[in-house]
């Protein structure tokens, strides 16, 4: 039986190319790739030299079945241009096919941009939210923005520099208080790492170059010490202003401050 490879690789730094990685990647002879060309250098890097076959998300289904066609007769590796297949990126066509056709399936873990980034945070949780890529279109992202405005773990977004600006305004208008990391370049040269809210980090990031994670602590993930009683109540103030009483003035409260509810409800009796 001929087994498919799902091969992570390194997100910036090649260095963090695992040896069973280069293992696998030198001595299988075929390779799909998202980009053949992105791959070429990888592998020109280790000193492997399989033949290439072109797998990204535009790819045919005819073409897919080729592939697979080629893969019951022969091991093969799969790899994307970084990070672990399938995870915001193409591979999991292939997968399903491969596991259709009887074909073993054997991942190969490694550098991933989504726990590199949670890894940095600080946070401790049980549980978190990946997102990807935001819609496009303002109004989707901002309808996908506060969907999530009550999960308990961390948010987690992919975003690109040509985009990273707009995103961030919609965050802020969403999550105007919440303390986000913010992680630039992930393990390359100029890597940094961002703390702070969204308008803080929109006039940090004013010339934004290179792929981020954005990183939106969740309900649960906040520390209560993060928010003062004084902001507290002023939340309490302006949404009381806006109409809100009782039940719904704490919720939306509870939503914007991150303050455990039991505190936020205290403070609107005090602040009647």
């Amino acid at each position: 039986m001929s087994t498919l490879y799902v091969v992570a690789t390194p997100i910036g730094n090649l260095s963090d190319l695992t040896a069973r990685a280069i293992e696998i990647l030198s001595s299988v002879p075929v390779v799909a790739a998202e980009d053949t060309r992105v791959a070429r250098k990888l592998l020109n890097h280790i000193g492997a030299s399989p033949r290439l076959e072109s797998l990204h998300e535009h790819t045919s289904p005819d073409r897919l079945r080729g592939i697979v066609e080629i893969l019951e007769s022969i091991d093969m590796a799969f790899i994307t241009d970084a990070g672990t297949p399938g995870i915001s990126d193409p591979g999991a066509a292939l997968v399903s096919e491969a596991v259709a056709s009887g074909i073993r399936v054997v991942p190969l873990p490694g550098p991933s941009a989504l726990s590199t980034a949670l890894s940095v945070t600080g946070w401790a949780f049980t549980r978190f939210l990946f997102l990807g890529f935001l819609p496009r279109k303002r109004n989707e992202r901002v309808t996908s923005l506060n969907g999530v405005v009550d999960e308990p773990g961390p948010i987690v977004i992919y975003e690109s520099p040509h985009r990273v600006k707009a995103t961030l305004t919609d965050i802020h208008k969403v999550f105007p208080d919440r303390q986000l990391v913010i992680c630039r370049e992930l393990t390359k040269l100029y890597e940094e790492i961002f703390r702070g809210t969204a308008s803080g980090a929109a006039l940090h990031f004013a010339e934004p170059r290179g792929e981020f994670v954005i990183l939106i602590p969740g309900i649960g993930e906040r520390p209560e010490e993060a928010v003062s009683d004084d902001r507290i109540a002023e939340s309490l103030r302006d949404l009381s202003s806006q109409g809100l009483k009782g039940r719904s003035l704490v919720d939306r409260a509870v939503e914007l401050t991150g303050a455990p509810k039991n505190r936020v409800y205290r403070l609107s009796l005090n602040s009647d």
